[in-house]
């Protein structure tokens, strides 16, 4: 019973981490582009939101892994480590509790 909650917690984080990453990457590509505006208050508020929530699975991994050709590819790690984490590692961690 324990167990399956606290399954459904830590699952429920690595989902909004995994879509905190998505949206941040997508809106600095936006960015880069001018798509968006971070002149703009709301748009540069939610961009601080997320670098505040990304950073601390992003910076470690930046440290290790060069931008290539100028691009940072950490998110793309950063995505297969939470996933591999959220399919194997938290089932077989919580599996015997």
């Amino acid at each position: 019973m324990i167990g399956s909650f606290l399954h459904f917690i830590l699952n429920g984080l690595i989902s909004l981490m995994v879509w905190a990453i998505i949206i941040s990457a997508i809106m600095s590509w936006l960015t880069a582009f001018n798509v968006i505006n971070l002149r703009n208050g709301a748009v540069a508020s939610v961009q601080r939101v997320l670098e505040t929530l990304t950073a601390p699975v992003l910076a470690p991994l930046q440290r290790i892994i060069p931008p290539i050709g100028g691009l940072d590819i950490t998110p793309i790690f950063a995505l297969l480590i939470l996933q591999g984490i959220q399919r194997y590692i938290l089932p077989a961690l919580l599996g015997g509790i």
